[in-house]
């Protein structure tokens, strides 16, 4: 772990340092407390007495929503976080926070609430896609590219979520038993690495408790260790509501989100006066929302970190590259790359319906998506066919598509606000038929004067027969076609978790007869008197046209299968299965998807399954496929990069960032369910393949696990007296390559106390066929410590594997610790 700060970073303090005190002296305390609150959702209010703009945060990490949460305020959507984790390329990750530098540039945000930093801890955590990996070496080394990425364009980062909610079952009050030593070996090495090496401007302190101490006001971790060991310079901004006290300002928490409403305001100002808080805490807090402001470009009076940004990039590029580099073939017969001039039956839903991306806070509206069904139709033509097979969406899609028009005639729907009386306010365009407000709504409406918002579509179907239509949301809506109703009523919550209700709502179907090429005017309502938490509204039309039932869809797979070169099979888990706000329950996938894979193997035997989830998942056909690429959440060029790799114009470059089981039943962790409202880590730092290895238990993939289409050949490894392995390997296969050469290190002399072993470095590689390339690999010198009340390092003979992954090491050597 190095100690020094991003170049510039560290002594911004220090440029700012006299305009930000005379600031302070210009502030009376109300006022002061007053900065410290959101004056909405997503921003904190401006002081023009000091030169201080609104700062303005928005949701990440694949995206930059801003502060509209609908399609007409369209995102870049990138591959999911474990898929830039997949890649093991931290100047890939680097790439991407320009990117979404860029993004939070031209939507006018001073700050990225990414990127998460949470470890996958047990492969049932629902969250795990926002996240990188089970390694905390790995999780820090792409973290510290993303955070550089994105500060290099003058946007600040929060990473998230300070520390220990790896798991989202009764987020907002679990209280985690985890050890100091695991603390530091793991779960706060990644933050760590962001504070001291990438100069983080922002940490985000997380609803949860650790060793019984809510996180917004732990002294020892976020005064003791992060502001005072660490000597971080930035802002904590509370997770949204986790603030609940006074007792957050001395806590250690600078900013409480959301606002108008929070629990410091009047509060904080009786307690600073009554001697209960010292107005020097207040003073800090106001420090470092200045700094934030002064290095993001909000205050006045000073030029902020970037006075230039550097030159644009194309989001589309990258969003293409960076998915081929993280899609993990991990199998692989020799199926793939599909030849020239063979025949490919796609099948499956989410072939046609891409999933872009997880569900929860992190999710964005991107301005358009490649599905795989879209992609591979544009590069085999009429040597494509594709059959549905079975669909797992528990709930229905939005409407939309080119039987759906607006008010205008347009693709899409139109958004209407009235006032009571029925006035218009305001009207907008959807290009389909979802939105989630939150603080603000289309037009700037005010809250107050808007009596109901409405999506409003005139649908042509092109089949006759019953059509589905569904609402979803939380709150009191009608649903009428062409005049009559179809529902008018409530929607409640199945839990009080208003974050799930917001993200997750329920769903109302009904169904209508439609005649086809006969359009229908359909119009969902949403009374707005009845707002959620954070002034927030969810409306959703769903739609499905008549199909054909379950049985005969996956027939016609198979029939389709059987008639082809080669059958690709996509499956996936969906918002129902991974999301924020709740865990999986089971690591199998939705609906009949296992069956219609089996069916398809026993018709092709050159089938390839394409696995679209962003954690681990059950694959009981594993042994019957030809092939199996793992895909992440892939972003709006998914299906695009798709198209690259199945056809050999790309090579799949990723590697398994965390492991994956063959059953449920071998996961070494798995709860993720408080027991009396406690989560014990009693594992310590036995997680991942750490814990793999120490059960003695194979996993189905291992971590580090995946294939290229080449092969190669490790000649040697050895370690330099300045502790550096120096790897040379050869491609020994008959095209271009990649190789992420992985080094895991471990005592040659067993010791119960640690893992076996464990990664203490990597690097990529390229290669044409016949080449040969050395890489250089520094073992840092945390990589030998343990914490004991402070880093030791643990002196003895060490062995240095250098690997294709965890359990496929090719050169060995030992060397000497002291």
């Amino acid at each position: 772990m190095g100690t020094s700060r991003e170049a510039g970073m560290g002594s911004d303090r220090e440029r700012y340092r006299e305009v930000i005190e005379r600031a302070i002296a210009a502030l009376d305390l109300p006022t002061k407390v007053h900065l410290l609150t959101g004056q909405d959702t997503w921003s904190l209010p401006p002081i023009p007495a000091i030169g201080l703009r609104s700062l303005v945060m928005s949701d990440g990490p694949i995206g930059v929503r801003g502060v509209q949460w609908t399609p007409d305020d369209p995102a870049v959507a990138l591959p999911s976080p474990t898929a830039l984790a997949a890649t093991w390329e931290p100047d890939l990750a680097r790439l991407a926070g320009r990117v979404l530098g860029q993004e939070a540039r031209r939507k006018g945000v001073h700050v990225l609430l990414a990127p998460t930093v949470n470890l996958h801890r047990s492969p049932l955590g629902g969250r795990h896609f926002e996240a990188y990996s089970e390694d905390p070496l790995l999780t820090a080394r792409i973290a510290v590219g993303y955070v550089r990425g994105v500060q290099e364009q003058g946007v600040g980062t929060t990473v998230k979520h300070y520390v220990a909610n790896d798991f989202e079952t009764q987020r907002f009050t679990a209280n985690v038993l985890v050890s100091e030593r695991a603390l530091r070996e793991l779960y706060l090495l990644p933050f760590e690495a962001v504070v001291l090496e990438a100069g983080g401007w922002g940490v985000m302190a997380a609803y949860n408790s650790v060793n019984g101490t809510t996180m917004t006001e732990h002294r020892e971790l976020e005064h003791g260790l992060l502001k005072g060991e660490w000597d971080f310079d930035g802002a904590v901004v509370s997770d949204w509501t986790a603030a609940r006290s006074v007792a957050a300002a001395p806590g250690g928490t600078d900013i409480a989100m959301p606002g108008p409403r929070g629990p410091w305001g009047a509060a904080l100002v009786a307690a600073v006066r009554a001697g209960e808080v010292p107005e020097s805490v207040v003073d800090d807090q106001v420090r470092r929302v200045l700094l934030l402001a002064a290095r993001t470009g909000a205050l006045e009076g000073v030029s902020p970190v970037v006075a230039q940004p550097p030159a644009p990039v194309d989001p589309d590029a990258v969003a293409r590259e960076l998915a081929a580099r993280s899609f993990v073939l991990a199998r692989n017969d020799g199926v793939l790359p599909v030849g020239g001039t063979e025949t490919v039956a796609l099948i499956g839903a989410a072939a046609r319906d891409a999933r872009e991306q997880g569900g929860g806070s992190a999710q964005v509206f991107p301005g358009h998506v490649v599905s795989p069904l879209e992609a591979l139709t544009a590069a085999l033509g009429d040597r494509l066919t594709y059959a549905l097979g079975a669909d797992p969406a528990a709930t229905l899609p939005p409407a939309g598509g080119p039987q759906w028009t607006n008010l205008d005639g347009e693709p899409g729907v139109s958004v209407v606000l009235r006032a009571a009386g029925g006035a218009v306010l305001h009207t907008g365009k959807l290009p389909v038929a979802t939105a989630r407000y939150q603080g603000h709504l289309p037009g700037d409406a005010p809250l107050a004067e808007v009596s109901t918002v409405e999506l409003v579509g005139r649908f042509t179907p092109e089949v006759t027969g019953r059509h589905e239509l569904s609402v979803r949301g939380v709150g009191t809506y009608t649903l009428t076609v062409d005049g009559q109703s179809l529902y008018a009523g409530p929607l409640a919550p199945e839990n009080d978790d208003l974050g799930v209700a917001f993200l997750a709502p329920p769903e109302h179907r009904v169904g209508v007869e439609l005649t086809a090429g006969r359009p229908v005017r359909v119009v969902l309502g949403r009374e707005m008197g009845n707002v959620e938490a954070f002034d927030t509204a969810v409306l959703h039309l769903g739609h499905r046209a008549p199909m054909a039932a379950p049985d005969e869809l996956i027939e016609e797979a198979v029939a389709a299968a059987a008639a082809a070169d080669v059958a690709v099979v996509v499956v996936a888990t969906t918002e129902e299965v991974e999301s924020e706000g709740f865990d999986r329950t089971h690591l199998a996938l939705p609906g009949r998807q296992d069956e219609l894979v089996a069916r398809v193997a026993a018709a092709n035997p050159r089938t390839v399954v394409v696995v679209n989830a962003g954690s681990p998942v059950l694959m009981p056909w594993a042994d019957d496929v030809a092939a199996i690429l793992l895909v992440w959440f892939p972003g709006q060029q998914g299906g695009a990069a798709l198209a690259d790799v199945l056809l050999g114009a790309a090579e799949p470059g990723g590697r398994l960032p965390t492991t994956w089981p063959g059953a449920t039943e071998d996961c070494p962790v798995l709860s993720v369910t408080p027991k009396n409202g406690e989560v014990a880590y009693d594992e310590g730092v036995f997680i991942g393949y750490r814990a793999w290895e120490r059960s003695g238990r194979a996993p189905l993939f291992p971590f580090g696990h995946g294939f290229g289409y080449t092969t190669w050949a490790y000649e040697s490894v050895r370690v330099t007296g300045a502790r550096q392995a120096v790897v040379r390997l050869r491609n020994s296969g008959g095209r271009r390559g990649r190789e992420v050469v992985q080094l895991y290190i471990g005592p040659t002399a067993p010791d119960g106390d640690r893992p076996a072993r464990w990664l203490a470095g990597f690097a990529t590689v390229e290669a044409a066929p016949g080449e040969t390339v050395a890489v250089t690999i520094p073992i840092p010198e945390r990589a030998l410590q343990v914490w004991a009340g402070g880093w030791r390092t643990v002196a003895g003979t060490y062995r240095a594997e250098a690997s294709h992954s965890l359990t496929d090491p090719r050169v060995s050597c030992t060397f000497d610790a002291g």
